[in-house]
């Protein structure tokens, strides 16, 4: 028993003397070891440092109120879809969590394993990680500008989630003004949305910025192709191949890419101008059934080149015919009605893919292969090609790289930015709560001249804002896992 105790009390110390902290689901790392580049920091161009944390002051009580709205608005948009029958379906598998909800609802609905990919677990926790860093930064610079005694950085794993902290002597915080603490308590905040600003340049100039090493606007280039991808096969796409057309709609980067593949999905399938000397050329007599969607099929279902396609003669009797769908589509151009074809008077016919609903047949351009001919759903395409609107100018160069510059920095604004708006929230143990208290403190002392009165009207604000940010996180992940 005793051995066992002088154990413990030798790990217990050595936890001490590395600053090591260790409890259930929580590890916590704090040191001195960055003290004097903190001081260096916060002595650094005072007249300067004191505008810019001003500025943060201003900006943070502004989002502590906007976050308020935010939230408001995202829980109504949250309970709207829960009574819809049918809610929106969410188009993006990895833009889905970074880019395409707004940074609270990002914040709340990235669940790791749930709706965020594997691969993209190293871009999320580092960019969780720099955001938190950066928060800190600004609280442990803006306090020793201030005058406020700093002593010491740290970083936490909360379960898996990755996080930074300041530790302030708290007296001193005490003893200077609520202005002078709302600039250390907004720092944090301030610091984030700085650091999504300078990551949402970095993202709109990076094709100027790597301008030198790959060039844009000329396609869409493959930087990966799933393996259950149905874009797989040797007359599919290869990694390093350049998509330039879909359909007719060009392609001239990622943006386009799935651009076209929305319309194709949205519009009804396009039609093929084929000469009548080569449909009664190329079909062939073909037993004709309805499936069970309505839609026609006049081909085996063990042929993996050909279609049924249906067209209409000049008395507009809907017709169909089995034809080999490559012969027809390589020389042809693309068409609405027999009215597009009529050309040299030569007699032809728009023919038309006859698919199961919401099945397309696109022609995918990426020479000098021979063109890709997709018949399926256009969101698998999506889904299972990877792109970058970035081409090497030399074969040394990676491929990737662009792609991950561009990812991380998607990253860093949607979660950085989440972590300025869910800590502007006047809610208990987030930045909000001491930004909300020094603000009341400073602004409403000459109003309500009891103490305990503002403190009063602060527990109440914080008792809705964290009403309102719980009910945000329970109804987000409600959405994310029951779905």
């Amino acid at each position: 028993l005793q051995s066992s105790n002088s154990l413990k009390a030798s790990y217990e110390d050595w936890l001490l003397t590395c600053g090591l902290s260790v409890s259930p689901f929580h590890l916590r790392w704090q040191t001195a070891l960055f003290n004097r580049q903190f001081y260096s920091w916060g002595r650094w161009k005072p007249r300067f440092l004191y505008l810019w944390f001003s500025i943060g002051m201003v900006f943070g009580i502004v989002a502590m109120f906007g976050s308020v709205i935010l939230l408001g608005k995202t829980l109504l948009q949250t309970l709207t879809q829960m009574l819809t029958e049918a809610p929106k379906a969410q188009n993006d598998r990895m833009l889905q969590v970074v880019v395409s909800v707004p940074s609270s609802g990002l914040c709340l609905r990235a669940v790791p394993g749930v709706n965020l990919p594997v691969s993209q677990l190293t871009y999320f926790f580092s960019a969780i990680l720099i955001s938190g860093v950066i928060h800190e930064v600004g609280h442990g610079v803006a306090a020793i500008r201030e005058q406020v005694r700093f002593n010491g950085f740290g970083i936490f794993i909360f379960i898996v989630y990755p996080g930074a902290f300041v530790d302030l002597f708290t007296t001193h915080l005490q003893l200077i003004s609520p202005v002078q603490q709302l600039r250390i308590f907004c720092a944090g905040v301030w610091h984030n949305f700085v650091l999504g600003v300078a990551s949402f340049m970095v993202l709109f100039l990076l094709p100027a910025i790597l301008f030198p090493f790959y060039y844009t606007g000329v396609g869409a280039l493959v930087t990966e192709v799933a393996e259950d991808s149905p874009a797989n096969g040797p007359r599919g796409l290869f990694v390093g191949d350049l998509v330039t057309n879909l359909q007719d709609c060009p392609v001239y980067n990622v943006e386009d890419w799935n651009s076209c593949l929305g319309d194709i999905s949205e519009k009804s399938q396009v039609g093929y101008c084929v000469s009548a000397a080569t449909l009664q050329q190329l079909s062939f007599p073909a037993r004709v059934y309805r499936r069970l969607d309505g839609t026609v099929e006049c081909c085996s279902n063990n042929s993996l080149t050909d279609i049924c396609f249906s067209y209409s003669d000049k008395l507009d009797s809907h017709l169909y015919a089995c034809l080999p769908a490559r012969k027809v589509i390589e020389a042809s151009k693309v068409c609405r009605t027999n009215m597009d074809c009529h050309k040299d008077f030569v007699p032809s016919f728009c023919v038309t893919p006859s698919l199961e609903n919401q099945t397309r047949l696109i022609r995918v351009k990426h020479p000098p292969h021979i063109d890709m001919l997709y018949v399926g759903h256009p969101m698998h395409l999506q889904y299972t090609v990877s792109l970058s609107s970035f081409v090497p100018r030399q074969n040394f160069l990676s491929i990737d790289l662009p792609v991950v510059i561009e990812t991380f920095c998607k990253y860093l604004i949607s979660l950085s930015g989440a972590l300025a708006v869910i800590n502007a929230v006047p809610c208990f143990a987030l930045d909000g709560q001491w930004i909300l208290n020094s603000f009341l403190e400073a602004t409403l002392s000459s109003v309500i001249v009891e103490k305990q009165n503002r403190e009063l009207v602060g527990f109440l604000i914080l008792l809705a804002g964290s009403a309102l940010l719980a009910a945000n996180v329970a109804l987000g992940l409600w959405m994310v896992t029951a779905r």
